[in-house]
C-alpha cells in the first residue's frame, strides 16, 4: 500500500487524473493474457519521457516496485504487477513521432499499438516485417521489451532484427539513449541489444527507432492440406530444405482448426489432419515461381490438396484464422496456457511428434499450431486451473516439453519471453553460471530492484 504523500507527488508529476487507485481500476491492470493476476497499489499514465524519470526516481527512493505496461497482451505474465507497487501505464505515449522516408526509419512512442505503425507505413510505399499475432492490441514498447516475432519472422526475423535506437529510463531515472538512424553503429557495448528482449526489468522504453523496408511488389498464399500431420510437419521442414525462404509458414493441427471453425469460420478443411499456410513475397516474376516450388513440395511430401489464394480477399480470411487462433481458444476452456518453445526447423516434426505423445500421456486438450517456419512452435494446453489435479498433469506435461525442445537443441521461448511461468526453466537452458552473469546485469543496473522485479528469475536462485 502507498502511502497518502507518495501518491500526492505522483498525482504531482502527472496530474490528479492520471493516477488511478480505485479498486475497480486496479483490477483492469492486475493481469496480461496468462492466468495469473496481482493488484499493484497504484496506476500511473504520464505523457513523456520526463514524467516516467520523475517517476522512477521516486520510486527509486522510496523502493517502490515499478511494472511498466503496453497493450497487457503479453504470454508469460511479464507485466503482472507480482509484487504490487506501481503500473505505468503507457497508452497515453501513442504518438508516430516521424516517419523518414529518406532514411527508412519511423521514430515512434511506446504505447503506439504495433498494426497502427504497419498501416502508417505502408500508405508511404513501406513495410515494418515484425507481426505479432496481437499486433491489433500489442504496443511498439511491448514488442521491444519481449522482442516479438510473428509469422513473417522466418523470412523477415524478430523486433530487435529493426531495433535502430532506442530512448531508455534505467531504474535510476536516468535518461539514456542508444543507437539511431546509422546502419552501421559500434560505438561501445549494444545497449540496444541489452534492452531489447529485457521483458522491463532493465528499463522502460520510452522511445524507438526502427527500421523499415520498401513494401514487396507482390505477394501470394497457399494452404496444403495433409491427411497426416506428420506429414505435415515434414513439409515444413522440407520447404526449408529446398532453399525456399517464404514470408510465413505456419502449421495447424485438426484439433486447432476445429475451434477455430466452430468460433469464427474460414473454411479450413475440418477431415484434414494438419494444414501447412504458407505466404511468399517479393517481386511478382519471383513470387510465381516461389509459389510453384512450395506447391510442389508440400504434394511430394503427401499433401492431398494445395488451395491457392486467388486474390487478397481470399488471402485474408486464411489468414485472419490464424490470426484469430488465441482469441478463440480463449473462449474454449476457462484456463488457456500457451507455450512457445521454439527448436531448429529440422526438428519440427521431432517436437510436433513429442507434443502429440505428451498430451496422450496426461490425458489434455492440447492443439498445435505455431510459426514453424522458425521452429516456434505453440502448444495450446485448454485447462480449469480450478482443477487441482489436472493442472498437475498440466506441469507435468510442460516440464515435458521444454525438457525435449531443449534436448533437440531449442530455446524455451521464441516470443513470449519468459516473465514469470517459465522462471524455473532457466537453469535448464543457462545452468547456474549463466543465470549468475545475467543476476550479475540486473543489479549493476538495477541496485534496488525495483523494475519489475519477481520475472526472470526465481528469487533467492
Amino acid at each position: 500500500m502507498l502511502n497518502e504523500q507518495i501518491i500526492k507527488k505522483l498525482r504531482s508529476i502527472v496530474g490528479k487524473d492520471e493516477v488511478f487507485t480505485s479498486k475497480e481500476d486496479l483490477i483492469c491492470y492486475s493481469y496480461d493474457s496468462t492466468w495469473i493476476s496481482h493488484l499493484p497499489d497504484a496506476v500511473v499514465a504520464p505523457a513523456n519521457t520526463k514524467e516516467i524519470a520523475l517517476i522512477v526516481k521516486l520510486a527509486n527512493e522510496e523502493k517502490i516496485p515499478i511494472v511498466p505496461r503496453g497493450g497487457g497482451t503479453n504470454l508469460s505474465a511479464g507485466s503482472v504487477p507480482v509484487e504490487g507497487g506501481i503500473v505505468i501505464a503507457l497508452h497515453r505515449m501513442n504518438k508516430i513521432l516521424e516517419i523518414d522516408t529518406d532514411n527508412l526509419t519511423a521514430t515512434v512512442e511506446p504505447g503506439l499499438i504495433t498494426a497502427a505503425l504497419h498501416k502508417a507505413v505502408e500508405k508511404v510505399g513501406l513495410f515494418y516485417p515484425p507481426d505479432p499475432s496481437s499486433m491489433f492490441m500489442s504496443t511498439l514498447g511491448g514488442n521491444v521489451a519481449e522482442n516479438a516475432g510473428g509469422p513473417r519472422g522466418v523470412k523477415y526475423g524478430i523486433t530487435r532484427d529493426y531495433v535502430q535506437g532506442l530512448e531508455v529510463v534505467t531504474p535510476t531515472g536516468s535518461i539514456v539513449r542508444c543507437g539511431g538512424k546509422t546502419i552501421k553503429n559500434v560505438s561501445g557495448y549494444d545497449l540496444m541489444r541489452l534492452f531489447t528482449g529485457s521483458e522491463g526489468t532493465l528499463g522502460i522504453i520510452t522511445e524507438i527507432t526502427v527500421r523499415l523496408l520498401p513494401l514487396p511488389e507482390a505477394k501470394r498464399t497457399l494452404l496444403a492440406v495433409f491427411d497426416s500431420l506428420d506429414d505435415a510437419a515434414k513439409a515444413v521442414s522440407d520447404v526449408i530444405k529446398n532453399r525456399i525462404i517464404p514470408t510465413s509458414l505456419e502449421l495447424m493441427d485438426n484439433n486447432a482448426m476445429k475451434l477455430i471453425e466452430a468460433f469464427k469460420p474460414v473454411g479450413l478443411p475440418l477431415d484434414a489432419d494438419g494444414v501447412v499456410l504458407i505466404e511468399v513475397d517479393g517481386g511478382a516474376d519471383e513470387v510465381g515461381r516461389q509459389i510453384q516450388k512450395v506447391e510442389e513440395t508440400c504434394k511430394t511430401c503427401g499433401a492431398r490438396e494445395v488451395r491457392v489464394a486467388q486474390d487478397a480477399d481470399q488471402a485474408a480470411k486464411l489468414w485472419e484464422g490464424r490470426r484469430s487462433a488465441f482469441g478463440v481458444m480463449a473462449k474454449s476452456a476457462p484456463t488457456v496456457i500457451t507455450e512457445d518453445a521454439t527448436v531448429p526447423r529440422s526438428k519440427v516434426p521431432d517436437i510436433v511428434r513429442a507434443i502429440q505423445q505428451i498430451a496422450a500421456k496426461y490425458q489434455l486438450n492440447i492443439p498445435i499450431l505455431g510459426h514453424t517456419g522458425d521452429g516456434n512452435m505453440h502448444p495450446i494446453i485448454l485447462t480449469d486451473e480450478r482443477n487441482v489435479e489436472e493442472m498437475k498433469r498440466v506441469e507435468l506435461a510442460i516440464d515435458e516439453m521444454f525438457r525435449a525442445a531443449l534436448d533437440m537443441g531449442g530455446t524455451l521461448s521464441g516470443e513470449h519471453g519468459i516473465g514469470i511461468v517459465k522462471q524455473k526453466y532457466m537453469q535448464w537452458e543457462f545452468g547456474d553460471d549463466g543465470i549468475a552473469l545475467m543476476r550479475a546485469i540486473k543489479k549493476a543496473v538495477d541496485p534496488n530492484n525495483i523494475l519489475n522485479p519477481g520475472k526472470m528469475f526465481i528469487r533467492g536462485e
